[in-house]
């Protein structure tokens, strides 16, 4: 995997589920959340964090959303603008069990190895089904599914220029109403690099090192 891509993680949410602590803070195997994530894409050329300035990670850009806690969509908006490479890593900030290689086979999927321009047409997807990405082509993205099948959007990689164009004519604020039109191709991995700790017993899970089955994963539509 030869992909130039940046990482935007967005880490403003109020975690009302988890009683308002600082959920990228709270540590899993001894380190927090957060820097968990960062150190999955750590070949990044650029780190934004959408959130906080957080003194673990002394490279990262950070930036905040407008109003802060104010969803993903905006956190997004705050955040792409500082992307500069081809390529985008959208992720939650709060996935324990991420690593550089579930990134690494999300880019390949997408066809992020190729650096080349688009067709609007490949842009879109269009006449492309959802295995893997078409030989000499790339895709819109990839995002992971859970074993329920469900996309999880806050664990994907994006085309940044696909990315910047849907989000200039988009006016909601779902997530979902915003990615799931450009048919990203859809990755199940072992591991699960999608789990999420959005309540008490999802630390705990993780914690334990069995995630389990219950989350909603980081495809919810929640504060990031």
């Amino acid at each position: 995997m030869s992909a130039r891509y940046d990482a935007c993680v967005l880490a403003g949410g109020r975690a009302s589920r988890l009683g308002g602590q600082d959920k990228p803070a709270l540590q899993v195997s001894g380190r927090p959340l957060i820097e968990s994530v960062a150190a999955a894409v750590a070949d990044a050329r650029r780190l934004i964090v959408v959130g906080p300035d957080r003194p673990g990670l002394p490279h990262a850009i950070f930036r905040r959303e407008d109003p802060p806690g104010g969803g993903p969509v905006p956190a997004l908006r705050a955040g792409l603008p500082e992307v500069d490479a081809p390529w985008v890593a959208l992720l939650a900030a709060d996935l324990p069990f991420l690593t550089a290689e579930h990134v690494s086979a999300l880019l390949d999927a997408a066809g992020g190895d190729l650096t080349g321009d688009m067709t609007e047409g490949a842009a879109a997807g269009e006449g492309m089904t959802d295995g893997d990405a078409a030989d000499g082509e790339a895709r819109a993205g990839a995002v992971l599914i859970d074993d329920g099948g469900r996309e999880q959007w806050l664990a994907g990689v994006w085309r940044t220029a696909v990315l910047v164009r849907a989000l200039a004519g988009y006016e909601g604020r779902s997530l979902h109403g915003l990615l799931a039109p450009l048919s990203p191709v859809k990755l199940h991995l072992t591991g699960e690099p999608w789990f999420d700790c959005d309540t008490v017993d999802d630390l705990q899970r993780a914690r334990s090192g069995e995630p389990g089955f219950q989350s909603g994963g980081a495809g919810a539509e929640r504060e990031p």
